[in-house]
């Protein structure tokens, strides 16, 4: 259904199945450029890998992988779960491009949405780790240079935000945009734990997001670079221009 409606308004769809390669290798046909991102699930190493493999069988000759942040120093859970990916792309054969972003801006509208309008609050176990959170449009302006430009074979850029935020002061930007105000509650790790079980996500997915947020409290994730500027000309947006942004479209609806 999903495909018949993207054909219905002009895209070229096809649908896919990460478990048989028969219809990822049917998919990449007479492709020479993908842009490669797995569905976040406890097997999504194993599902990009098959990814690779028919990509290969399909001709294709330049894979941009979207990974995550210091992938390269496999040190935490999104790091191991990419980092095997980037190394079968590296051995590949073929040509490749890794983007690795930081946190995701949006992830205030989507993961932390529903505590945000019941409750006016949000819920981490970072602590006041700063985060260079990034917007996903920066990150897909840069998968765009990658995928039609030149000279971004063999590079791995790292994708972050202008500036280190704690949650602190993310709930305060938000305050501030909403008009009301909008806390953020720090937990500990079991128990922040024991709410995402409580809300039906599964353990080893809710161990892969702990230890995130160990990364964080490590303060690993504070770091800037320019890396978006380098690839696409134009600074990285701000959270505030983020919010801003989104709340005058209407997608901010928190």
């Amino acid at each position: 259904d999903k495909a018949d409606r993207a054909r219905a308004i002009g895209g070229d769809a096809v649908v896919i199945d990460y478990n048989r390669p028969d219809t990822l290798e049917g998919a990449f046909a007479g492709c020479d450029r993908l842009f490669l991102l797995g569905p976040n699930t406890l097997d999504q190493t194993v599902l990009e890998l098959n990814a690779v493999e028919a990509a290969k069988a399909s001709g294709v000759r330049h894979i941009v992988k979207q990974s995550v942040m210091r992938a390269e120093e496999d040190s935490y859970s999104l790091a191991k779960v990419h980092r095997p990916v980037e190394r079968a792309i590296e051995s590949s054969g073929l040509a490749w491009t890794f983007l690795r972003p930081n946190s995701f801006m949006q992830n205030v509208v989507t993961f932390m949405s529903e505590t945000i309008r019941a409750e006016g609050a949000f819920y981490s176990a970072s602590g006041e780790a700063k985060i260079t959170h990034v917007d996903v449009r920066d990150i897909a302006a840069v998968a765009t240079q990658a995928l039609t430009g030149r000279n971004h074979e063999g590079r791995a850029y790292t994708l972050t935000g202008p500036e280190p935020l704690s949650y602190d002061e993310i709930a305060d930007e938000l305050s501030a945009a909403l008009g009301r105000t909008i806390k953020h509650i720090s937990l500990s790790p079991s128990d922040l734990k024991q709410g995402m079980l409580a809300g039906g996500m599964p353990e080893q997915l809710t161990d892969r997001m702990l230890d995130l947020e160990r990364y964080f409290r490590e303060n690993r994730a504070s770091s800037i670079s320019d890396d978006i500027k380098l690839v696409t000309g134009t600074n990285p947006r701000s959270f505030r221009d983020f919010l801003h942004e989104t709340a005058s479209s209407g997608v901010l609806d928190l």
